[in-house]
């Protein structure tokens, strides 16, 4: 054999073998198309990864926009849809007074908030409190690093900067719902200084405990010691606003006349337009909490829709059957307290199951709204404990039997768990540790501030109305 016949042999056996090399000990596949295939022998050996850096979490243009949006849309809650709902439920002469105090701890709370109340509810890994990690928001909005690249902290797809703000939102928005139990008499700068000292004792360990990645109450956190479903805040916002408005209305007393004057609404247009504007903003407050614009947030969505429309049909039935009318009062109240219920389990729970919360709730609450408060005599002026208080615990207790693995991805009420406990136990353990701080919580700071500032404002201001006597306005000046 020649030198050249040798060297195209050479040339032939490496063009024979090069898919072999290229490809490990390859070996052949005919696929269900009849095309054959060649792949890599499992058995061949394979190289050793290269040394990778840590993937750095990415953020999700979706994810964002969304979360933009529905922090607007839980804003937009507070004013004009809670100011609207409340300032309709008032007498003429104190509508600015509810009006400036939704309006006023949107500015205050959102102050406290980056301050201090943000690091409170999610620094540290505590599972009871929070720590001073993110003191004037350190380590949550961006920074420039020591080679001159910005660095923009990231919670899961979104800045950690969208997820502090939209929880601020929900910072503003609880302590205003208390604002309905003591409406009408209650002085504005005793209202500020409570409002700060609850955000920071009250409302932020519950957040920490059920939100929070340590927290002692927290569904995705493995250590937790009871993880109980909240996907959206029936025990961080509605069961600790509403028993916290319960103490307060006993506290500071009722209003001069009540039970004997009549003091019914004096606007009920203002509070059907702030109930659809609350309604819509519920939509950033439940699909919001998915943090993201997935099927979490569509599950969410539809839920917290479905509750809402069962709860204006119970409630307005409700009132039909036994009073023989259905009032625009009680179909807003309705919607009002089906959103409140589904909050926690819109998370957990079917669309078809949402419907059946909202009837319950719808029901309850408007029984908690009459009959329970007629038998106990306390003055909820604009029924805050009725609603947020029954509704949130209603849909806390729901969560634990229709809560579905299809939705919450390893967790089961009793129905789907087959009669087991587990779940509800977690659910009632945090209703009682929410209402527990909230009462003891409310009772310490009503008092410090009652002998140091006074809480009700002078009988004399209160006939008068706060808007006068607090604010120096009218509501309505008719010439």
């Amino acid at each position: 054999m020649t030198a050249l016949n040798r060297l195209f042999l050479v040339l032939a056996l490496m063009v024979t073998l090069s898919p072999i090399c290229q490809n490990g000990f390859a070996k052949e596949t005919t696929t269900q198309d009849g095309d054959t295939v060649t792949q890599a022998d499992d058995t061949a050996p394979e190289t050793p990864p290269a040394e990778t850096e840590e993937a750095k979490p990415e953020m999700v243009g979706a994810d964002v926009a969304w979360m933009l949006t529905c922090s607007a849309l839980v804003l937009m809650m507070t004013a004009p849809g809670l100011a609207l709902f409340y300032g309709g439920l008032v007498r003429k002469k104190n509508i600015l007074s509810v009006m400036m105090q939704c309006i006023f701890l949107m500015g205050l709370m959102t102050i406290v908030w980056a301050v201090i109340g943000y690091s409170l509810a999610f620094g540290g890994s505590n599972p009871f409190f929070g720590n001073f990690d993110h003191i004037c928001l350190q380590g949550v909005t961006p920074t420039m690093g020591s080679d001159g690249e910005v660095i923009t902290p990231i919670s899961g797809t979104i800045p950690a900067s969208v997820f502090m703000c939209f929880q601020g939102m929900f910072f503003i928005i609880t302590p205003a719902l208390i604002c309905g139990a003591f409406a009408e008499r209650f002085k504005f700068s005793s209202m500020c200084v409570f409002m700060v000292l609850w955000g920071l004792l009250v409302y932020c360990p519950i957040c920490h405990w059920v939100w929070s990645d340590a927290g002692w109450l927290c569904e995705w956190n493995d250590a937790a010691l009871f993880p109980a479903l909240d996907f959206a805040g029936g025990t961080v916002v509605h069961i600790s606003s509403g028993v916290s408005a319960l103490v307060c209305a006993l506290f500071v007393g009722k209003r001069m006349g009540y039970g004997k004057d009549p003091m019914p609404p004096h606007n009920l247009t203002y509070t059907c337009i702030g109930t659809a504007l609350l309604w819509v903003g519920w939509f950033g407050f439940n699909a919001g909490s998915a943090l993201s614009a997935g099927t979490g947030a569509v599950n969410a969505f539809i839920a917290t829709h479905f509750a809402a429309s069962a709860g204006v049909v119970a409630w307005a039935s409700y009132e039909w059957i036994t009073r023989g009318k259905a009032t625009m009062l009680g179909a807003c109240s309705g919607a009002v307290a089906g959103l409140v219920c589904i909050t926690p389990a819109c998370g957990s729970v079917s669309a078809m199951s949402a419907i059946i919360l909202g009837l319950i709730a719808g029901v309850v609450c408007c029984w908690a709204c009459s009959g329970l408060k007629h038998k106990l005599q306390y003055d909820d002026s604009l029924d805050a404990f009725g609603v947020h208080g029954i509704g949130g615990m209603v849909g806390a207790v729901l969560t634990g039997v229709f809560a579905t693995n299809v939705i919450t991805g390893g967790r089961s009420g009793m129905i789907e768990a087959g009669g087991s406990p587990t779940q509800l136990i977690n659910q009632l353990v945090s209703i009682g540790a929410s209402a527990g701080l909230a009462v003891v919580g409310s009772v310490a700071i009503l008092a410090l501030i009652n002998v140091t500032m006074g809480l009700r404002v002078s009988p004399e201001e209160e006939h008068r109305g706060l808007d006068v006597s607090q604010h120096g306005e009218e509501g309505y000046i008719f010439l």
